[in-house]
């Protein structure tokens, strides 16, 4: 199954915006994950920033995604 799939539209770097669009949510869910580190994220310029693979270990927690995918 091609989990980058449902991600393939958006840069390899995620702004919490993107990341509303994707979860369906709302802007406050989306920092509280990120406050909580629910969600990973990198702070580059007191910004968060999150890479494509730490969003998909949120969505898939079952997944290992440390392994390249064929």
């Amino acid at each position: 199954m091609g989990y980058t799939s449902i991600l393939a539209d958006y840069n390899d770097i995620l702004l919490p915006e993107d990341i509303q669009k994707i979860l369906k949510t709302g802007r406050n869910t989306v920092y509280k994950y990120l406050a909580e580190g629910r969600i990973r994220s990198l702070r580059i310029g007191g910004k968060y920033r999150i890479p494509k693979r730490y969003l998909l270990e949120f969505i898939y927690p079952d997944v290992d995604f440390t392994k390249e995918e064929n």
